[in-house]
């Protein structure tokens, strides 16, 4: 199945915005979840630590938030080969060579996604970001 889709063109600057766009709302809506998930449990197993929830640290915030992105992408990648995004703009992620990445693949591509401005570094000449890149993998456009 793989191994023909070396041929498949990669995915345009454009469908690859919009699919970033696509993940970074889900991935938003998650992380409101999951505040809200520890939110709750923090009420009820220790109420008095509530206020660790209001203080404005970048620092926990940032990294609470590459552990998202991280099980995120590596979860739905590395199990279907697309994100939440690329089910709607029918992409999806192959190595250089067309073949299926392996779980190890997904991960180190989700890794390079911490990178900073990581995100915009697909808008180049050919739509290729770092995590394409290091990655060895790229996003292609599917076959109906």
């Amino acid at each position: 199945m793989y191994s023909d889709e070396v041929h498949l063109p990669t995915a345009s600057a454009g469908k690859r915005f919009i699919n970033y766009l696509i993940d970074y709302l889900f991935i938003v809506g998650l992380g409101a979840l999951v505040g809200g998930a520890i939110g709750l449990v923090l009420s009820y197993v220790a109420p008095d630590k509530l206020y660790l929830l209001e203080q404005d640290n970048m620092l926990v915030d940032y990294a609470l938030g590459a552990v998202l992105l991280l099980v995120y992408y590596t979860f739905f990648e590395g199990f279907t080969g697309r994100s939440i995004r690329k089910f709607f703009t029918k992409t999806k992620v192959v190595l250089e060579n067309g073949e299926k990445p392996t779980f190890n693949d997904i991960l180190v591509r989700s890794l390079c996604r911490i990178i900073p401005f990581e995100a915009f570094s697909f808008l180049g000449k050919d739509a290729i970001g770092w995590h394409d890149t290091i990655s060895k993998t790229r996003v292609v456009e599917m076959q109906d």
